[in-house]
């Protein structure tokens, strides 16, 4: 009887060592595994040695989290405080490396009343060392009012390039000074086959000398 119940005990004492020596190495196994794909590096490059320095100090907590449970929402919302990027890839590189690359925006036009840039991607920017000349834009406006109008003219004849100011008027309404100081007013709507009209206007020798296009009334041309 004492010999059965010695034996009863072994198992269960063999049972319970069993569970413990499991469970102890199943933890040992998942903290490797947390360990092999914890972040140890991040990549940036794309934009200037300061912002890529910046961004790097806001995604540094991001180190030693698993690669793997790494959420696009956690880069979206840093990446989305910095106006000057266009746009953004990132690539994971396991098994502890992520890799962040950054198009910048293209300047494309300037606020009149302060040293704010406007980026392609219809947003402002501060830069005061950036020299090059571009069109001045008057008027009260937001990103979508001037990525509208960005992209009529990418879709006519004419490039920013061409434009000494830009004007925005409470009636959603735009008008143009180019730099050979011709004036085009142009209409609410149908903006991109309005400018291919000026553009042949003014490219036209039957139109020498004018400097004032006005499109804003349908089929009602003004030329003087």
């Amino acid at each position: 009887m004492h010999q059965l119940i010695d034996k009863k005990n072994k198992v269960i004492i063999y049972l319970l060592l069993f569970f413990i020596l499991s469970t102890i190495n199943g933890k040992f196994v998942e903290s490797q595994n947390n360990n092999t794909h914890a972040i140890n590096q991040i990549k940036i490059e794309g934009l200037s040695n300061e912002n890529n320095s910046k961004i790097y100090r806001e995604l540094n907590s991001l180190l030693n989290k698993n690669i793997l449970l790494i959420s696009k929402e956690e880069f979206q919302s840093v990446m989305s405080k910095y106006n000057i990027i266009e746009e953004y890839n990132i690539k994971k590189i396991y098994p502890s490396t992520i890799n962040i690359n950054i198009k910048p925006t293209k300047f494309v036009a300037r606020l009149s009343n302060n040293n704010l840039l406007i980026g392609s991607n219809g947003k402002l920017i501060e830069d005061e060392e950036y020299k090059e000349i571009l069109p001045y834009v008057f008027g009260e406006f937001n990103s979508k009012n001037f990525l509208s109008f960005k992209k009529d003219v990418t879709q006519s004849k004419f490039i920013f390039s061409k434009f000494r100011m830009l004007y925005f008027f409470p009636s959603n309404r735009w008008d143009i000074l180019t730099n050979n100081g011709t004036l085009i007013k142009l209409p609410h709507d149908n903006i991109s086959k309005s400018l291919n009209l000026a553009y042949k206007i003014i490219n036209s020798n039957d139109f020498k000398n004018k400097n004032h296009i006005d499109l804003r009334v349908d089929n009602h041309l003004v030329v003087k």
